[in-house]
């Protein structure tokens, strides 16, 4: 699906632009994750919140790939089997969307980013990447924060695959920001010299995502 078929005008979309016109859920409460754990704003669960735009794409592992393109020496069209065959990590963390509610103690099976990155090779112009997802959906962050040493590439979550609904049969985890950035049905990585917004992040939501500094929403 192309991200100009995505629902823009949908009932949800129009939902979280007046979020992010009134400010919902701001506590203008400062937090150190050194100090403290939940950021502000936050709330616990112990179940995991289905958050999307609707659509649950069905990718088969038979025809499944991932593509790392861009501002790369090494363009990647990696297959599950190719995928599979690099490195694997285990990793827990706590994880905290822009709707208030955080979840500690995720349990993360699949390939660090800087692993996939490592055989990609970035060059030195590269300072940003697009996430693509298989039902058309795009986020953005900064190259560094996607090569975080605890953002991995996942395909298992405590223990058992990633299910279809949470992003199966493999998603980004970038922990340390809102998780809108996780983008669920990866399938492709552009990596690029100039920031560029992704679906939420015009509609209202902020470029980078910090739950420290309560970056919700755009500050334009």
């Amino acid at each position: 699906m192309a991200e100009d078929d995505l629902p823009e005008d949908s009932k949800l979309t129009r939902t979280k632009r007046l979020w992010a016109e009134a400010g919902k859920f701001l506590t203008g409460r400062a937090a150190r994750p050194e100090q403290e754990r939940l950021p502000p704003g936050q709330h616990l669960v112990r179940d995991w919140p289905v958050l999307d735009l609707g659509q649950h794409p069905n990718v088969p592992l038979a025809t499944w790939r991932l593509d790392v393109v861009g501002l790369v020496e090494m363009p990647l069209s990696l297959d599950w089997a190719q995928f599979q065959a690099l490195p694997q990590t285990e990793l827990r963390t706590d994880i905290h969307c822009v709707t208030t509610w955080s979840r500690y103690d995720n349990d993360w099976r699949g390939v660090r980013v800087r692993d996939l990155l490592d055989v990609a090779r970035p060059v030195e112009a590269a300072r940003f990447v697009l996430l693509h997802a298989s039902d058309g959906y795009t986020t953005n962050l900064p190259l560094e924060d996607f090569a975080a040493p605890d953002a991995i590439l996942a395909t298992h979550w405590q223990g058992q695959p990633l299910t279809r609904e949470h992003g199966g049969p493999m998603r980004a985890v970038v922990p340390h920001l809102y998780f809108w950035k996780s983008a669920k049905w990866l399938s492709r990585i552009e990596l690029i010299g100039a920031d560029r917004a992704g679906f939420w992040e015009r509609n209202g939501y902020h470029m980078y995502g910090d739950p420290w500094r309560e970056q919700r929403y755009s500050e334009d």
